[in-house]
């Protein structure tokens, strides 16, 4: 697989995390992923085709979180030994990100479909010039390298396509409060270098709430000399996850899940075993999904406190929800009803759950009132829904949503990760068949979605299509 296709396939979304916003252009250069159809041959592409109208029932298991992965898996370069990783999703996001590691030299081995070892290099084969070619596939290298090695270069982020420009302000700022200098040349990079005495503590103030700076910054100083104090941070899961995953491996960070978490410096990290915590998202699409189409469905495998905001909207939208220990089980047989609901970093309601759960909206009884309070632009889906007959009005970052009887099938765009799965709600939930186009936007962050939902009873499957068509 080319480097170069990789770097302009990969960016950051909202979290930070690699982003394999893979174009048509690119499916052609990378090598087949089984099951995920990134790849099904040299001209087609794959789509998804749904025939709607029926209920969900059954359990599912969830796999790993996408958004703990992408920053963990890379993670492992800091440690001198091995690291085995359990609970690792099978997405595209994480299969790039382990071939750019392949590339640094990185030894990976896979133990079993979920279970990766990996063995870092002492000493890279790659020179520091060389970086700037190799590194444009993982955002989270930018800290990594940084942390391990004093330098990086990686592409400057992208992702989802919500519009406007995504900010990288704050990882700056803390880049360069640990003593680093940043630059950015031309071709769309950002360089980063430690000074000659390497990286050291700093007391860094975000000035957002940022979950990407609030990881890299933290990858960036474990091994930095002295502690670092961030305040502002973000306290969303998978940043707890990320520091449990250090401090096993023998960092010294305190305080993740709260707003202010210290770091302080050590040596070196060692290698060791971790299992990467449930999908928060995953589980609350399926659980979505399941408000729409009605059914009762055991989700598996999940921490429900971290689920508790999108378990709270669903009860509000009579969607019946029992928690167990590590699994939640989702009824709805009667009418869905109105709520509101406003996006907030963690512990509100995630931004990535909110196209899920707008177009379970559009099935209730009355009008909901849709605040995004993170990405304003993020309402691109709301064309596809409206093509399949739902009554939403949308006004900045507000969407009014009147709910109607039913939708109807018709052929939908995954514009992004989240949007994608709406269109497979929706086209789960609506009269006639549903085909859903740009999937590969999809099956960044789904480990075997078909599959799941086949076995809870939908009706859908894969359907390659030549690309002349598709680009039409």
């Amino acid at each position: 697989m080319g480097l170069a296709a990789v770097g302009a396939a990969c960016k950051e979304d909202r979290h930070g995390q690699s982003f394999a916003d893979i174009r048509y252009s690119i499916r052609r250069k990378t090598r087949r992923f089984p099951r995920q159809g990134l790849v099904r041959s040299r001209l087609t592409l794959t789509k998804y085709v749904i025939n709607g109208g029926k209920t969900l029932n059954g359990e599912v298991t969830i796999s790993g979180a996408k958004n703990a992965a992408v920053a963990i898996v890379p993670a492992a370069l800091l440690a001198d030994g091995p690291v085995r990783l359990e609970n690792v999703p099978k997405i595209i996001d994480v299969t790039l990100q382990m071939e750019i590691m392949r590339e640094l030299g990185a030894q990976i081995r896979q133990i079993n479909a979920t279970t990766v070892e990996i063995q870092n290099t002492q000493n890279p084969s790659l020179k520091p010039h060389e970086l700037e070619r190799k590194l444009r596939a993982s955002y989270y290298l930018l800290g990594v390298l940084l942390g391990k090695y004093g330098f990086a270069e990686v592409a400057m982020p992208g992702g989802c396509n919500f519009g406007g420009v995504r900010p990288i302000d704050q990882h700056i700022k803390g880049f360069e409060a640990l003593g680093a200098k940043v630059t950015l040349p031309k071709g769309g990079y950002i360089r980063v270098e430690a000074p000659e005495d390497g990286l050291h503590g700093a007391h860094i103030y975000f000035d957002v709430v940022t979950v990407g700076a609030t990881m890299n910054i933290m990858l960036a100083a474990v091994l930095a000399k002295g502690q670092t104090i961030m305040e502002n941070c973000a306290k969303e899961p998978h940043i707890v996850d990320l520091a449990n995953f250090l401090n096993a491996m023998g960092a010294d960070v305190k305080g993740a899940g709260t707003d202010v978490i210290k770091i302080r410096g050590v040596e070196s990290l060692h290698g060791g075993s971790y299992s990467i915590i449930p999908d928060q998202i995953e589980a609350g699409t399926f659980m979505a999904a399941v408000a729409a189409c009605g059914g009762s469905v055991l989700v598996k495998n999940v921490i429900p406190r971290h689920l508790e905001c999108i378990t709270a909207k669903l009860r509000e939208m009579s969607v019946e929800v029992t928690e167990f220990d590590d699994a939640v089980l989702v009824r709805r047989e009667g009418k869905l009803t109105k709520t509101n609901i406003k996006t907030l970093p963690y512990p509100g309601f995630p931004t990535d759950m909110q196209p899920q759960m707008t177009t379970a909206l559009c099935l209730a009884e009355g009008t909901s009132i849709i605040t995004e309070g993170i990405w304003g632009s993020r309402y691109r889906y709301t064309e596809e829904l409206t093509r399949m007959g739902a009554n939403i009005h949308v006004d900045g970052a507000i969407a009014v949503v009147e709910g109607v009887r039913e939708l109807n099938g018709a052929p939908v765009r995954a514009h992004d990760l989240r949007a994608g799965a709406a269109m497979v709600i929706a086209g789960l939930a609506a009269k006639g068949v549903t085909e859903v186009e740009q999937v590969q936007n999809i099956e960044r962050g789904y480990e075997t979605l078909v599959e799941k939902f086949v076995a809870l009873g939908a009706d859908m499957y894969r359907s390659e299509i030549p690309e002349s068509a598709e680009n039409k």
